[in-house]
């Protein structure tokens, strides 16, 4: 008995290639949590990189996220506006200096994004079979392509159309009255375009983790089309969550998303076995 390797029971049936490569990656438990910090020191060290990166040509990043309000700006007022009263405002003493920070934070993420994912698929790829991680490579390939895809959505469509909306808001004000003047706040319009970026970007990841679940067999694409109307009822709440209170951003988000919904689950249910498919 002594003889035995420790662990593994003499009658048990040989390991299959696949088990007996994560076998031979088994760790305690320690070791996993001393991996997971390793790479999250690369992750944020990533972030960091990018982030003083972008500090230092932070005002070529912030005038590219103006860009969508100045053209609502020349769109509903005409150009000559910018050089008058339509330019944005600091109300408080560091608000300005936050601004170059937020710019610059949402800057070094977008850059540390590649490193983000490697950091993730190498941690979590010791312990996948050979076919989980050949699921991997639709999320290598399509994720970075519907991320840049959601980001010029929420930049090219969805924020050009909540700024007219909110200048045409406007009144002039009548004889003995008051009007409303629009003065945005930078700090406040800086956090909307990069929250609505980044979040376009992360919702628009909905097909990878669809495809990834149907590689990895844990949810097959019948599964997702007979789940539709509960999907599109919590890609409503999402949208309602991640984009401002209007119901012109909500429909903008959630119209693409169900479309990617069925996308992705018709994507699954097309790389199935044709046997597993009919049955």
């Amino acid at each position: 008995m002594s003889d035995l390797i420790p662990h593994q029971n003499p009658v048990d049936p040989p390991l299959s290639p696949d088990e007996a490569a994560i076998e031979a990656t088994r760790a305690p438990l320690m070791e996993h949590l001393v991996e997971l910090r390793d790479r999250l020191i690369w992750s944020v060290g990533a972030i960091a990189v990018g982030f003083a990166i972008c500090f230092s040509v932070w005002k070529f990043i912030l005038h590219w996220l103006l860009l969508p309000y100045e053209n609502a700006v020349i769109a509903v007022k005409g150009v000559e506006a910018l050089n008058s009263t339509m330019s944005l405002i600091s109300t408080a003493p560091l608000e300005a200096f936050i601004t170059q920070i937020k710019v610059a934070m949402f800057g070094g993420i977008c850059l540390a994004f590649p490193m983000i994912a490697f950091q993730l698929y190498r941690f979590v790829a010791p312990g996948l079979y050979s076919h989980e991680k050949r699921a991997f490579t639709p999320f290598l390939v399509m994720a970075p392509v519907l991320f840049t895809m959601g980001a010029a959505m929420a930049y090219f469509v969805v924020m050009p159309m909540v700024m007219q909306f909110s200048l045409r808001q406007e009144f002039a004000p009548t004889e003995g009255g008051v009007g409303v003047v629009y003065q945005g706040k930078i700090s406040e319009y800086v956090g909307m375009i990069t929250t609505l970026i980044l979040g376009f970007g992360a919702c628009f990841q909905l097909p990878v983790v669809q495809v990834l679940l149907g590689r990895a067999g844990i949810v097959d694409g019948q599964t997702w089309l007979e789940n539709g109307r509960y999907a599109i009822f919590g890609i409503f709440v999402v949208a309602a969550i991640v984009t401002p209170p209007d119901v012109i951003s909500q429909f903008s988000l959630a119209i693409p998303l169900i479309l990617l919904y069925y996308i992705g689950a018709f994507l699954v249910k097309m790389g199935e076995p044709k046997e597993a498919a009919s049955g």
